[in-house]
């Protein structure tokens, strides 16, 4: 009689067949799509697979284009074009993808609707390149807990065209709520503005581990509608601020507040040169810190400069 195998060796025999096979039947090719209309970017933004490339031939592209398709860490989803490119909304949402982590947006325009670039409940995603513009609201929005995204090398203006002073150029989180954690965001060599009716860059509360470095800021749109008279305003935690420019304010360069206790702590400014000529607020300062104390420490570096207004900022500064 032939001996049996011992179970515990014919269950791990099996399953190492059993998944190379799943591997080997399963495990779909990464292929590239060559989209030229708006109903091939709607299929292929429905069917994409990790790995997967949607390529844009420059054009128009009219519509509100959504995908939940996600790729992985090993194999990002990229959807790429020139900068004419366009995708056209005349409502909604440009670009939005609602739990697709890890897709890279590359290289073309988003116009038009009322939001641009909307990433919702996603991990990993990167916006490299994109142009933004002509919108009614914000520019790239990182929200509902997505984490570890990046927005660079972009450019973002005319925003905030409805009027109601809500058209920041990147915002991370959703105000007065501490359950979206879109932690960890990287906001790296933009161009925001000129006429983004908002903040250039907003980090709400709730939020955590933002890096705001490298931006050309101009803030030539501000309102004043929703308190907005600064490039930046910091309400999430542990922020790092550094070597960007700006100029065109109306008040400040910089704030941090306080909108939930506990939060808009920790952020460090570094490097940072702000022009304020001809801003005419009540403070205008570089970097205004309206909730350093104990518990909630603002760190200013001696580094940063300011031209113009009434000075660097309104605490001690560390060499």
């Amino acid at each position: 009689m032939r001996a049996r195998m011992p179970l515990t060796a014919l269950l791990a025999t099996t399953a190492a067949v059993g998944g190379s096979l799943l591997s080997a039947g399963t495990a779909p090719a990464a292929t590239t799509i060559e989209v030229g209309t708006a109903a091939q970017l709607k299929t292929a933004l429905g069917s994409a697979k990790p790995g997967d490339t949607i390529r844009l031939a420059d054009g128009t592209y009219t519509g509100n284009f959504k995908t939940t398709a996600a790729g992985t860490a090993a194999a990002r989803v990229t959807l790429t074009g020139s900068s004419k490119a366009v995708l056209t909304a005349s409502g909604g949402y440009g670009l939005h993808l609602n739990g697709a982590s890890y897709w890279t947006v590359s290289g073309l325009t988003v116009t038009g609707g009322q939001k641009g670039i909307v990433i919702d409940a996603a991990k990993g995603v990167i916006v490299d390149g994109v142009t933004v513009h002509d919108l009614d609201m914000e520019g790239v929005h990182f929200r509902d807990s997505s984490t570890d995204g990046v927005i660079r090398n972009s450019r973002i203006y005319d925003t905030g065209n409805d009027g109601r002073g809500m058209g920041e150029g990147v915002y991370v989180g959703t105000a007065n709520t501490l359950t979206d954690r879109s932690d960890r965001v990287q906001i790296v060599g933009n161009t925001i503005g000129p006429d983004v009716g908002g903040e250039n860059v907003d980090i709400k509360e709730g939020t955590t581990g933002a890096r705001i470095v490298g931006n050309t800021f101009d803030g030539s749109g501000l309102t004043g509608a929703n308190y907005d008279d600064s490039w930046v305003d910091v309400k999430g935690d542990d922020v790092l601020v550094q070597d960007n420019t700006g100029k065109n304010t109306t008040n400040d360069g910089y704030q941090t507040h306080t909108q939930q206790s506990g939060w808009g702590c920790g952020t460090v400014f570094k490097g940072n040169k702000s022009t304020l000529t001809n801003a005419t607020g009540p403070t205008r300062l570089a970097i205004d810190v309206t909730n350093s104390g104990a518990g909630c420490a603002t760190t200013v570096y001696a580094d940063n400069t300011v031209t113009g207004g009434k000075g660097l900022t309104n605490i001690p500064v560390t060499p």
